[in-house]
C-alpha cells in the first residue's frame, strides 16, 4: 500500500491569461479541456495555446505520458496524454516517480475511483475536490506481473465494450441513411410530401411540474425527466418519483407509442414510449406527443426530429444554433412538418423495429461487459 503522492508528483493545471489575441492565435501547444478527455490516451485537443501565452501565464506544459484527471465540476475524469500539453486547475497532471506502478495500472485505479470523488465532490460549492485528496488516496500495488495481467483484462474488456458501442452507433447511422433514403431533405421537402402543421396532426402537452412541498409520498410514481430521455431510448436506471393523485394520473399517463420530447437541454431529442414499465409518468421539462396515426407515426416524426437537430431545421426559431435554446407549446404546435405517404412511414417503422431488435441483443451484451468489468474493478481496487 502506498499513498498517490508516494508513487507520483501531483499538479494542478494553470490558468493563462486570455488577455491577448495572440495567446491564443495561431497557437500550437496542445490546451487541453476537461471535454477533450473522451478516451483512455488523449492524443488531440480542440483548442491550442501560443508559447507567449504559456510563458506569460502560469499554465504548466505536462510532458507526454502525464496522467490526467479532472478535479472541478465533472470529476473523475482521466486520460494518458499521448502529447505535450498544458491545461488549466480544473485537470490535474500526475507524473509517475516510481517505477514499481504502471502508467496504465494507475489510469485503471483512477477509473475505479469515480464514484469516490464524485461523492465527496457534491459536499463542496461547484463540485470539486481539492489535490490533498488525490494525494492521499491509497493504492494497492501487485508485483508488476499482477498489474500487467490486470492491464490486460481490463484493456480487452474495454476494447470488446467499445466495439459494441461502435456497432450501436453504426446500427443509428443505417436508421438515419435509410431516413434520407426515403424521405429526402425533410427540412426542404425536396420529395415534395404534404405538410402539416404540428399542432395540427399532433396533441402535445408538457408533463406535471415538480413541487416538493406538495409531496405526501402517498400516490408517489416513478416518472421521466428531462434525462431519462436520449435519441431513440430511455434510461430507466434511476427514475425518480413524485406524488400523481387519481385526476394527475389519468392525465400524465404514459401509454404505448408517446413521444417524448424534450423542451430544454439538447432540444427535440427524443424517444418512442413502448410501456417500457407500468405505470410510469412525466415531468413538465418534457413534451408528450401522441400522433394522429391516420397521417403520421411516431417512429417517423422522432427521426424527423432528429434529422432537424442534425442539419439546423429549427434554425427560424433557434438563430443560427443546431439545436433550440428552448421549445415551448406554443412553438412546437407551430412547427411545419413534412409528411409522406403513411404507406412509407410504415416501412420506415417496420425498418426501425428489426434494426431496433439488434440494438437491444448488442445492448444486452454490453451490459454484460459493464457488469463483468465493474466486478473486476472492485476486486482488484476496492
Amino acid at each position: 500500500m502506498a499513498r498517490l503522492s508516494d508513487v507520483c508528483n501531483i499538479q494542478a493545471g494553470g490558468t493563462p491569461s486570455r488577455s491577448y489575441v495572440e495567446y491564443w492565435k495561431d497557437g500550437n501547444i496542445p490546451w487541453v479541456k476537461i471535454s477533450d478527455i473522451k478516451g483512455k490516451k488523449l492524443y488531440i485537443t480542440e483548442e491550442k495555446i501560443t508559447e507567449l501565452g504559456l510563458e506569460k501565464s502560469s499554465a504548466k506544459l505536462f510532458p507526454k505520458g502525464t496522467i490526467l484527471y479532472s478535479i472541478f465540476a465533472t470529476l473523475g475524469e482521466v486520460a494518458i496524454l499521448d502529447i505535450d500539453a498544458t491545461t488549466n486547475q480544473a485537470i490535474a497532471g500526475l507524473q509517475l516517480i516510481d517505477d514499481s506502478v504502471l502508467p496504465d495500472y494507475l489510469y485503471y485505479f483512477l477509473v475505479s475511483k469515480k464514484d469516490f470523488v464524485n461523492n465527496i465532490g457534491r459536499g463542496v460549492a461547484q463540485n470539486n475536490i481539492n489535490l490533498k485528496i488525490l494525494r492521499d488516496m491509497a493504492i494497492t500495488i501487485p508485483s508488476k506481473k499482477e498489474q500487467k495481467d490486470i492491464i490486460l483484462r481490463l484493456n480487452t474488456i474495454n476494447q470488446s465494450i467499445e466495439w459494441r458501442k461502435q456497432q450501436l452507433s453504426k446500427l443509428d447511422e443505417l436508421v438515419k441513411a435509410r431516413f434520407v433514403e426515403m424521405f429526402g431533405n425533410v427540412i426542404s421537402n425536396s420529395k415534395n410530401w404534404s405538410q402539416y402543421r404540428f399542432g395540427d396532426i399532433t396533441t402535445s402537452r408538457l408533463g406535471k411540474m415538480l413541487d416538493s412541498k406538495q409531496q405526501t409520498g402517498k400516490c408517489s410514481f416513478p416518472y421521466l425527466a428531462n434525462f431519462n430521455v436520449q435519441w431513440f431510448r430511455f434510461e430507466l436506471d434511476k427514475l425518480n418519483v413524485m406524488d400523481f393523485d387519481e385526476k394527475d394520473q389519468k392525465e400524465f399517463e404514459l401509454i404505448d407509442g408517446d413521444l417524448l420530447v424534450c423542451e430544454g437541454g439538447e432540444i427535440g431529442r427524443c424517444a418512442v414510449w413502448h410501456n417500457e414499465m407500468q405505470p410510469c409518468f412525466f415531468q413538465k421539462a418534457l413534451h408528450r406527443v401522441r400522433c394522429n396515426k391516420d397521417i403520421v407515426l411516431p417512429d417517423y416524426m422522432a427521426y424527423w426530429f432528429k434529422y432537424n437537430c442534425d442539419h439546423n431545421g429549427f434554425s427560424d426559431i433557434a438563430g443560427a444554433k443546431a439545436t433550440i435554446a428552448h421549445l415551448p407549446g406554443a412553438k412546437l404546435k407551430k412547427l411545419i412538418l413534412t409528411v409522406p405517404p403513411l404507406v412509407l412511414q410504415h416501412e420506415f417503422a417496420t425498418f426501425v423495429e428489426q434494426i431496433d431488435k439488434s440494438k437491444f441483443e448488442v445492448q444486452q451484451g454490453l451490459k454484460k461487459l459493464e457488469t463483468l468489468k465493474k466486478s473486476l474493478m472492485q476486486q482488484y481496487f476496492g
